[in-house]
């Protein structure tokens, strides 16, 4: 037995208190330890929104509420502006790997250029966000008020007492909740921007072909595709169901 674990310790293999048994660098470790914290937090906030609906007698329909398009007038399509947003999200997620791969293959130029991509990814997604909220602002929506019209954001089925009763309440909590969900989730999209523009500008200065390694693009990378994971999630429960 004691010439086993001599052996694996001659390997590197064994946890000796400064090599990490997973093989894996301190770093991703933190990273994912952070995730999994962040993720409890998305799902404490969703599992708020869930309940809340499911004990509600009434509640907005989303084709009703979303149903504007910056720059073309007073439309009616629904949902294709966040199905928009969404698109750009995911296509931000798609550079970000492309952008991981390249710092594999110790490419500079394929990290700058996706890294590039995936911060232009992330601002339009930030600006199309801002539009959707400055025009639901403007619409009468914001935390705990609601649009003098709220009776329109519902189906033509649903019962008039009911939503004479409970229909003012449901869309101030709808609201509440979406301001609040989506807001947090920007937030971590706009902090995402940041880090990737910080190691964006490390990648032009060559900082991580000096380490040997890109590392750091992966570990944001992990971050930028558990954002975009986030936001499905996010379009499944406000903008879907």
């Amino acid at each position: 037995m004691s010439s086993a674990i001599t052996a694996q310790e001659a390997k590197g293999k064994a946890w000796g208190g400064g090599r990490s048994p997973f093989n894996v660098s301190y770093g991703k470790i933190m990273i994912w330890y952070f995730l999994m914290s962040d993720a409890f937090t998305f799902g404490a906030f969703l599992i708020s929104y869930g309940t809340t609906r499911f004990f509600s007698h009434v509640w907005p329909d989303p084709n009703m509420v979303f149903h504007g398009f910056p720059l073309v007038g007073n439309v009616d399509w629904p949902l294709v502006f966040v199905s928009l947003m969404t698109f750009i999200l995911i296509l931000s997620s798609v550079t970000m790997v492309l952008a991981v791969h390249a710092g594999h293959c110790m490419d500079q130029k394929g990290v700058i250029k996706w890294m590039t991509l995936t911060v232009i990814g992330g601002l339009a997604f930030l600006g199309c966000q801002a539009w959707e909220w400055t025009h639901l602002h403007h619409t009468g929506a914001w935390w705990g008020s609601i649009p003098a019209d709220w009776k329109h954001l519902y189906a033509h089925n649903v019962d008039p007492a009911l939503l004479a009763e409970h229909g003012a309440s449901a869309t101030q909590s709808f609201y509440n909740f979406f301001f609040t969900i989506t807001g947090f989730h920007g937030f971590h999209v706009f902090s995402g921007v940041v880090i990737n523009i910080l190691i964006l500008v490390n990648a032009i200065n060559g900082v991580y072909e000096r380490r040997g390694h890109y590392e750091m693009v992966e570990k944001v990378g992990l971050y930028w595709h558990f954002v975009d994971l986030v936001w499905v999630f996010v379009f499944t429960c406000f903008y879907l169901l």
